[in-house]
């Protein structure tokens, strides 16, 4: 859903954007930057903050609060949204800067699909009747065709299980749709180049998610005029993204009902694509931008910001996953109650906007205190009726020498757009019976659709409302180079919080948080550090340990000096693909469905067509000592399966589905690593050290798939949860030598789980692995590595805890997926050997003097695994670590 991804990922990271900055700045503006930079949510004009070459990490988390359904229990997991972001910039030259910027958000959880009444029961549980005549409730789904009643003003009422009218049912709800993990990745940079009193950058980026792709580019200038005391910047940006969004597999059958298909005929028949089973809608949209602000220095403690923007939006600018319930009544009933039909159309928005917002900023040195006050306003306005004010303020109090606090408080409220409401209530009858007295037939004439309005929208974010948060961040400086932060903010979202009132009622209110940390590592300070240093400190180290391990490898060096601490990124993806094997030999469909899921009467219906795993870990590392070593290192995964129905599967019952065509996604925070290396041997040609580890289950082991098609869908499959979700012991024994030009080295490393089972029900196997490498210096800062790996991993133990649902129209006690390899413990782990090819790089001199870079590529030579899985392509890791 890729309008909540955005939304959830620019508030997630709005507060800790970095100042933009230039090479040099005004020595009046120096003594006030010095506390007023502090503050994460600062953004300067370019020309007053010193920007050195940095890198960043941040991990974000937002959580919303269960919404109120009054009458139903909601036992619905709300939104979360698990966020990861890396930032750099790096100086080219003293003219010539770069930056590069990676965001990877991982959303899931029930959201409002539409708004309507309370009395059409939209969130009412699924209910089916046993053999035993029994009535069980075995799961939610959003229910948007229904009959109410209203009475002669049109208002509905409600009815208790006997249909005996109780009261009038004004109140309104918001119907949730719940949705399985989704996944948007996002990379974009900025080149820039600087003249002494002007800045030239240009920009571009990518955004993908599964249901959406969308790329920008930008260009933006400053001049610096008035001694440096005034800047003017001017921005120009392009965006062109399409959306491609399965529609809501259990809201299709409402809203897509043939009796008001002239409906879509009209509106969506040239964007909507029937994929077999699967309805696409399609659509466009471009959005134009430009923005101009001016920052001025008032004195050494103050300065004052302005800016103004314009953006034009135009093609597809609904959201494919919001609908609008529509009542329709036909005013010519007799009785005391009228009785209204309750349908859904997808929304319909303008096809274009045109947004204006304005901006101002004070910030104020306080000198007594060596505090920053800051105070921002932004009005927005558009063509769809929004006028949107936000306040803003934050105190930013450096405390002693290394700590920051940031304490805030910010106010949100808007109208609603001209086309916002709850629902539509059309005085018309859905349909009436027609007889053709001339041939003899009857028809069914359908509602007048000109009756309805030309844009309507139900989607609570154009709805009025206010919001109120409050929210602290404390950074520690831990050096000149390196900091951690740390932050939190609640927020209440309420109707009556409304600047002049008038806002949505209390259905519509919810409270949320975001919480984040981050790493910032100044390149240049470390830089400075390692290079007056490098012939004693880190040349020592690479001398006396050799050259760095592969970027595959693990645990393959230590810190040699005590208090030293490393800073590092690993990255490592791995692919599946390609032919089902069984052992070490290819499997036909056929072998699959006879004997690909499990003993008995199972046949398999389906298999993976390839799996996709991507890891991004922080390697935090320090030395108390010159013999140890502790090690930090979390990780965030996300992975992706796509399915294929095997030729020759039993065919699917009546009313059942198949995930062919379509792929599963997860992603988060994985587990987390926390190590320790003992220094065993250590002479200058060998070094021998012992790892001891424990991974904490930090990663999710139960997430299921949503219910979907009428149906209960179950855990995930077991290589798609994001940890063991047990706790695991992982020693390590390394042994690095070096001659000359020559490295070499070997590693045995396992992993032993310490639980029989997780929450979920099972184990995965223990993991045995040994390795050995070989490496020559092609130059002084370059070197090439081979390395042979084998491994062996044991099957799964145990299996997923039942989960009771509804299959095919029938209660069952587990709906755990069982239609392929996929779904069996038994298809997992194996054993394999590898041959890597890798490259290591130090930069040599300059301001990144001591950074190093890694890069391997492990290729599959031989595969023997358990049960029947997918082959594999091959690895890749990739790291990047400073140590200082």
């Amino acid at each position: 859903m890729q309008s909540a991804c955005r939304y959830l990922a620019q508030r997630l990271f709005t507060r800790t954007a970095k100042p933009k900055s230039a090479a040099t700045a005004s020595p009046s503006l120096q003594a006030l930057t010095i506390a007023a930079l502090a503050l994460p949510g600062l953004v300067l004009s370019p020309a007053y903050a010193a920007e050195d070459d940095e890198v960043n990490f941040q991990y974000g988390h937002y959580q919303e609060g269960k919404r109120n359904l009054y009458t139903v229990k909601n036992d619905r997991n709300p939104i979360e949204v698990e966020s990861l972001l890396g930032k750099a910039k790096i100086s080219l030259s003293d003219r010539i800067k770069f930056a590069f910027n990676y965001t990877q958000d991982t959303w899931s959880g029930a959201t409002p699909v539409t708004t309507a009444p309370l009395a059409t029961k939209g969130n009412r549980a699924y209910q089916i009747n046993t053999a035993s005549g029994r009535t069980v409730t075995v799961g939610a789904s959003p229910i948007i065709f229904s009959e109410i009643l209203l009475d002669k003003q049109f208002t509905p009422l409600r009815q208790n299980s006997n249909n005996k009218v109780i009261d009038g049912g004004e109140r309104l709800v918001h119907v949730l749709s719940s949705a399985s993990p989704e996944t948007r990745k996002q990379g974009d940079f900025k080149l820039g180049y600087e003249w002494d009193e002007a800045a030239l950058d240009l920009g571009g980026g990518i955004s993908v998610e599964n249901d959406y792709e969308s790329r920008f580019g930008n260009i933006n200038g400053r001049w610096d005029f008035n001694q440096k005391q005034t800047s003017l910047n001017l921005g120009l940006s392009y965006t062109n993204s399409d959306t491609s969004a399965i529609l809501d597999h259990d809201s299709t059958s409402y809203i897509f009902n043939t009796t008001y298909s002239n409906i879509l005929d009209t509106a969506f028949s040239d964007q909507i694509e029937q994929a077999g089973a699967l309805k696409i809608l399609h659509g466009n949209r471009e959005d134009w931008g430009t923005a101009l602000g001016l920052t001025q220095v008032l004195n050494k403690d103050a300065l004052v910001e302005t800016s103004l923007a314009y953006t034009r939006s135009t093609g597809y600018m609904e959201n494919p996953y919001k609908v609008m319930t529509v009542v329709f009544v036909d005013p010519d009933q007799q009785g005391k109650y009228l009785t209204g039909m309750v349908r859904a159309l997808l929304e319909q928005r303008p096809d274009e906007r045109n947004q204006m917002t304005l901006g101002g900023r004070y910030i104020q040195h306080i000198g007594m205190l060596d505090a920053a006050l800051h105070l921002d306003y932004r009005f927005f306005h558009d063509d769809w009726g929004i006028d949107a004010h936000t306040f803003e303020a934050d105190w930013v109090q450096p405390v002693g020498n290394t700590w920051t606090v940031t304490p805030r408080v910010r106010y949100y409220s808007q109208s609603a757009a001209d086309f916002y409401a709850p629902y539509l209530l059309s005085k018309q009858a859905f349909s009436k019976g027609v007889f053709d007295k001339t041939t003899g037939i009857s028809s069914t004439v359908f509602f007048d659709p000109q009756q309805l309005p030309a844009n309507f929208s139900s989607d609570q974010r154009l709805s009025g409302y206010g919001a109120l948060s409050g929210g602290v961040t404390v950074n520690k400086q831990f050096s000149k180079a390196v900091s951690l932060e740390a932050g939190f903010e609640y927020y209440i979202h309420a109707g009556s919080l409304k600047l002049d009132g008038g806002g949505e009622g209390s259905y519509s209110d919810v409270n949320y948080f975001i919480a984040n940390a981050a790493l910032k590592v100044n390149l240049a300070t470390l830089g400075n550090a390692a290079l007056s240093d490098h012939s004693s400190s880190h040349h020592g180290h690479d001398g006396h340990h050799g050259s760095h391990a592969p970027a595959g490898v693990m645990f393959g060096h230590m810190l040699g000096k005590t208090n030293e601490v490393m800073a590092g990124y690993r990255y490592m993806y791995s692919r599946q693909a390609g032919d089902v094997l069984h052992g070490s030999k290819t499997a036909d469909d056929m072998a699959i469905v006879n004997n690909g899921c499990g003993k008995g009467s199972n046949r398999c219906r389906l298999t993976p067509t390839y799996m996709d795993m991507h890891m991004h870990m922080l390697d935090i590392m320090y030395a108390p000592t010159d013999w140890i070593n502790l090690m930090l290192m979390p990780q965030f995964m996300d992975m992706e399966m796509n399915l294929r129905e095997l030729d020759g599967a039993p065919p699917v019952k009546q009313g059942g589905h198949v995930h062919t065509g379509t792929g599963h996604a997860t992603g988060g925070v994985g587990d987390t690593g926390m190590y320790a290396l003992l220094k065993l041997f250590d002479r200058p040609m060998h070094h021998i050290h012992l790892g001891l580890g424990l991974s904490a289950p930090t990663g999710d082991v139960d997430i299921k798939l949503r219910r979907t098609h009428q149906q209960d869908e179950g855990y995930i499959h077991y290589g798609m949860q994001l940890g063991s979700g047990t706790w695991d012991f992982k020693p390590s024994l390394t042994y690095t030598g070096k001659w000359d030009d020559w490295s070499w080295g070997a590693q045995m490393s396992g992993t032993a789980r310490l639980e029989d089972k997780n929450q979920s029900g099972f184990a995965f196997g223990d993991i045995f692995q040994s390795t050995a490498w070989g490496g020559y210096s092609l130059t002084h800062w370059l070197s090439a590595s081979i390395r042979g790996v084998y491994t062996d991993q044991n099957a799964v133990s145990g299996k997923f805890k039942p989960t009771p649902g509804v299959v095919d129209g029938a209660v069952v006690k587990n709906v755990n997926p069982l239609s392929g390899p996929m779904d069996y413990p038994g298809s997992y782990g194996g054993r394999y050997w590898d041959l890597g090819f890798g490259l290591n790089a130090v930069v040599p001199s300059g301001d990144l003097a001591g950074n190093s870079l890694g890069v391997e590529w492990l290729q599959p030579v031989h595969t023997d695994v358990n049960g029947y899985q997918l082959d594999r392509e091959g690895a890749l890791s990739a790291t990047w670590s400073l140590a200082f």
